[in-house]
């Protein structure tokens, strides 16, 4: 669930607490000057992170930032998919006549990172 904008790490503490208050995401939206979809996607984060206000007083920014924006279970540097070779991709399409629906079609397998 990507966040549309990022928020400084006094919006999120302050988006909680207005949260905690009762207040809804798109009044919390208006009085941060954010969207009420940016509001909506962090109050998520954060009950997906196990946060409620108020925070514990030894949690930083560092550890706020880390619990609400880290991707559990992946690993660093692993992607769902294999990238394609970028360099041969750039050479095909120098070709004359050829276009990404030809590559895909010439090569199904290779390419299905664009469906």
């Amino acid at each position: 669930m990507p966040a549309k904008r990022e928020l400084t790490m006094r919006q999120l503490r302050h988006m909680l607490r207005l949260a905690h208050d009762g207040v809804s995401a798109r009044e919390i939206g208006r009085r941060l000057g954010v969207a009420r979809s940016t509001i909506q996607d962090n109050l998520k984060r954060a009950a997906a992170a196990g946060l409620n206000w108020p925070l514990p007083e030894d949690m930083g920014d560092d550890t706020l930032e880390r619990r609400l924006f880290s991707r559990t279970g992946v690993k660093t540097g692993q992607r769902r998919r294999i990238e394609p070779d970028w360099a041969e991709l750039a050479r095909e399409l120098k070709r004359p006549g050829v276009n990404m629906t030809w590559i895909q079609i010439r090569s199904a397998t290779s390419f299905n990172w664009l469906r």
